[in-house]
């Protein structure tokens, strides 16, 4: 088989899975047309899946079909890695909080996520359910303030979080003209719905709280920063240090 084959097959039994998992109810004849192929080589790209784990099940009778096993669950994703982080994140969250309604499946599935980690990686996602804080839910003039978050922003915050990078940003708190700063986020608080992360701030060389949905422009930098004591930082949640 040549390498040209090799990929349309490959292309061939993604659309044939993705078409699957829509729920329907492929007729083979129809199917090989729509593809272009015999319904012989349709036959053995179906083996192939099969033997690759997907469950298919098919019809028997002139016409045929084929569909997926009413047995059929989640199959492999394939996460890129700041959605990785978005979910380590959300599963440190999910820990935090204790309850029985997350926690059924919750160390396995955190398992297998920190094993798609190379061992850099691992060793800094390790540490990340002791760095977020989950506390009160918010005031109401907190929430009523909440202004949506730039998207950009929190993922590149996200990173420099695991990764321990400093970061720089612009913070923009009300009647004050933004700044910008360079910040280690040393821990992230969820006073639900708002997202905070107690920073060593290198602007004034001490602890700030700042709200994530305040944070622009932020662009990870190439120094990495050491995790410092908790103790530092203790004030902040009490009110102290905190940039509304």
């Amino acid at each position: 088989m040549t390498r040209t084959d090799a990929s349309d097959r490959l292309n061939r039994l993604d659309l044939i899975e993705a078409r699957l998992k829509s729920g329907e109810a492929l007729i083979l004849a129809d199917l090989a047309a729509e593809l272009g192929v015999s319904r012989r080589t349709l036959s053995r790209d179906i083996a192939l899946m099969r033997a690759r784990g997907v469950p298919v099940e098919a019809d028997r009778g002139r016409g045929g079909g084929i569909r997926l096993s009413a047995r059929w669950g989640v199959g492999r994703m394939a996460l890129s890695y700041d959605e990785a982080i978005d979910l380590m994140i959300s599963l440190a969250v999910a820990e935090q909080l204790q309850s029985p309604l997350f926690m059924a499946n919750l160390g396995s599935v955190r398992q297998k996520l920190v094993a798609s980690f190379g061992p850099r990686q691992r060793a800094q996602v390790a540490r990340l359910k002791s760095r977020i804080l989950v506390g009160q839910h918010a005031s109401n003039p907190t929430r009523e303030s909440l202004a949506p978050v730039d998207a950009t922003a929190i993922r590149r915050l996200h990173r420099a979080f695991v990764e321990r990078r400093l970061l720089q940003i612009t913070y923009s708190a009300p009647e004050r003209p933004p700044t910008s700063r360079v910040i280690e986020p040393q821990f992230l608080h969820y006073n639900a719905p708002v997202w905070y992360v107690l920073a060593w701030d290198h602007l004034r060389q001490d602890v700030r709280t700042l709200r994530c949905d305040r944070i622009t422009n932020a662009q990870p930098l190439g120094e990495t920063f050491e995790l410092r004591p908790f103790s530092l930082f203790e004030p902040a949640l009490e009110g102290d240090h905190v940039l509304q």
